[in-house]
């Protein structure tokens, strides 16, 4: 019985590691801090998200990075009404720990190019459609 659960749960953790992975090599840190900086900003993401958006986009995400994205959800309090660059970069510095508005800005852009590089295109899409400009704007900076 144990080597049936083996195989999927060593892939969760392989492809969560992999993500961990990217993002430090992306952003220059390691991976504890690659670790914090992602589940801060998937877990924000997921708070301005509809619900139903927030589920196409948890459905692509490795088991384990599930997890970490629903901790703590609360679908009653779904989209947070996070409008402008300045609320979103601030939001992401409580909840990364992060020091100041650049380093936020180079989280939220670092962490948006793993995401969009482990996603479909179109979720990838779906998502950003979502969001005011100005919150595009810090996640695909031009």
């Amino acid at each position: 019985m144990a080597g049936t659960t083996a195989g999927p749960v060593q892939r969760t953790v392989q492809k969560s590691y992999q993500w961990l992975h990217d993002l430090a090599a992306d952003l220059s840190v390691d991976e504890r801090t690659a670790w914090r900086f992602l589940r801060g900003y998937l877990q924000l993401l997921r708070d301005r998200l509809t619900v139903d958006e927030a589920a196409q986009l948890a459905a692509q995400l490795p088991h384990l990075l599930r997890g970490v994205f629903y901790e703590g959800f609360d679908p009653s309090r779904q989209p947070e009404r996070i409008r402008d660059r300045e609320a979103f970069l601030a939001a992401l510095r409580t909840r990364a720990q992060l020091t100041d508005g650049e380093e936020a800005e180079s989280v939220a852009a670092g962490v948006t190019r793993v995401l969009r590089r482990h996603i479909t295109e179109g979720e990838f899409a779906d998502l950003l459609a979502q969001l005011p400009a100005e919150i595009r704007g810090v996640l695909v900076p031009r």
